[in-house]
Order: structure tokens, then C-alpha cells, then sequence
């Protein structure tokens, strides 16, 4: 409990230098950690389509992007990799509940370290004694968390995964972690999978009992909420949709 309050508050503490780094009439977006290159790109087709118009991202664990504008934090757009957090947002009107909209679709996938020797091919296999660490975002503020949680359970091997894990404050996080070789095994998104082809495998392609959906709403923040909508229905319109196409997203 001790070390979850550590992270809660370091996350809060960060929310506040980077906020400190925008400014009035910038379109601040929070956006999931596995969002990342998708809307780095969709921000840039956003400027050249909207002169004079700075387009601000914030990416980390949905979760902790929430309690960041529930906190204070200046947000004008939240995106969320799942709809649990979503949920949350609604709950604690930090966004407006009539724009919300699922935007994009994705699969959770167990990854390797490319150079695995390990022969890793289903699920089961993670309950070997040669596989002694892995890795996942922590399912109390990560949503790839929450659906390897839920895919584990499905399969009776929850128990015995957790007692292996290394929790990720974020889906990026477990990327690295396998990335590095610092894990046996891990479990991402397949759009995070996709960007270090050279040094991740993919070793099972996990079914989820939840589908996999991204959610996206305007915040309650008025200070430009009109570019908030905007830059919504950019991101759902056939230029945003064939960026995020690129980068491995499906179509909700």
C-alpha cells in the first residue's frame, strides 16, 4: 500500500511539471500510454489541418491519467485503452458523457525477448519453473492489466502467473521490461508489440473476455472545448482512422 502511494504521488507530482509546460489556447490531450506514435502523428496531421492550433500530448496508465484531471491537471481530450477507466471518468465528471465514442481496437498479446530460447507457445507454458518473471501492467490503474488479469482467469492460471509477476506502471513499461531481457515473458498491447519488432516476439496471441476497445471524450474543461470536438472528430474521421490503421489499430 505503502509503495502504491509512492507511485500515485510521483505520478502527481510529474502531472505538475508537465502541466506547467502548456499554455492558454494549447489543446492539451491525455492519451493511453500505448497511444504513443499513433497520436504523435495524428497530432501533426491535426496542426497542418488546424493553422495556429498546438496540440499538447500526455500519455501514461489511463488510470493515472484520470486521477492527474480529477486532480487538477489541465486536459482538454481523454483517451483511455479501456472503457473500465472510462467508466471511472464518467463517474467522476471529468468528462462530458455525450462525447464519448470508441475510436480504435486492439488485441493483448505475450511477448518474448526476440532471442528467447525459451519455447513458449501457449499460456500454460508461463507455469514452467524455467520461466521465473513476467511481466504486465499492475491491474489496479493499467488496462492491459486488467485484461491479462481476466484472460488468466479465464484459463485457471492467474494464481500461478501472479506469483511470477513484475507489475508495470504502464503498457510501455512491460514492453521494456521484455525488451531488455529483464523478464521471461511479458504481456502488451499488439500495436506495442509491433514497434520493437527487433527485439520482441510474439509468442501467443491472448483472446480476451472483454474486447479490447478505446474510448475517447472531451473533458469538462471549457477552456477549448470546441477544438476538444474537433480534434475528436479528427481522430474519428478517415485521416485520423488511417493513421491509427498504420500504427496496428482496428477499427472498434
Amino acid at each position: 500500500m505503502f509503495r502504491k502511494r509512492q507511485i500515485v504521488a510521483l505520478s502527481m507530482a510529474l502531472a505538475a511539471t508537465w502541466a506547467s509546460g502548456a499554455h492558454a489556447g494549447d489543446l492539451v490531450v491525455s492519451a493511453a500510454a500505448s497511444l504513443t506514435n499513433a497520436f504523435k502523428e495524428v497530432a501533426r496531421g491535426y496542426e497542418q489541418e488546424h493553422a495556429g492550433t498546438k496540440v499538447v500530448l500526455n500519455f501514461g496508465a489511463s488510470d493515472v491519467l484520470l486521477q492527474q484531471i480529477v486532480k487538477g491537471a489541465p486536459a482538454d481530450v481523454f483517451a483511455s485503452a479501456d472503457q473500465k477507466a472510462m467508466d471511472k471518468a464518467v463517474e467522476e465528471k471529468a468528462v462530458k458523457p455525450a462525447s464519448r465514442v470508441d475510436f480504435a481496437a486492439n488485441q493483448v498479446v505475450l511477448i518474448v525477448p526476440a532471442d528467447s530460447k525459451a519455447d513458449i507457445a501457449a499460456l500454460k507454458d508461463l507455469t514452467r519453473d524455467d520461466v521465473k518473471r513476467i511481466a504486465y501492467g499492475n491491474p489496479a490503474s493499467v488496462p492491459v492489466g486488467r485484461y491479462t488479469q481476466g484472460a488468466l482467469q479465464a484459463a485457471g492460471l492467474w494464481d500461478a502467473v501472479q506469483a511470477k509477476s513484475v507489475l508495470a506502471q504502464n503498457v510501455r513499461q512491460s514492453l521494456d521490461y521484455v525488451a531488455r531481457g529483464e523478464v521471461d515473458a511479458g504481456f502488451v498491447f499488439a500495436t506495442d508489440a509491433a514497434i520493437m519488432g527487433d527485439k520482441v516476439k510474439v509468442a501467443v496471441r491472448v483472446p480476451s473476455q472483454t474486447p479490447v476497445t478505446y474510448p475517447i471524450a472531451v473533458t469538462t474543461r471549457e477552456a477549448a472545448a470546441r477544438e476538444a470536438e474537433s480534434f475528436v472528430a479528427y481522430v474519428l474521421s478517415p485521416a485520423g482512422q488511417a493513421i491509427l490503421s498504420r500504427y496496428g489499430f482496428q477499427k472498434p
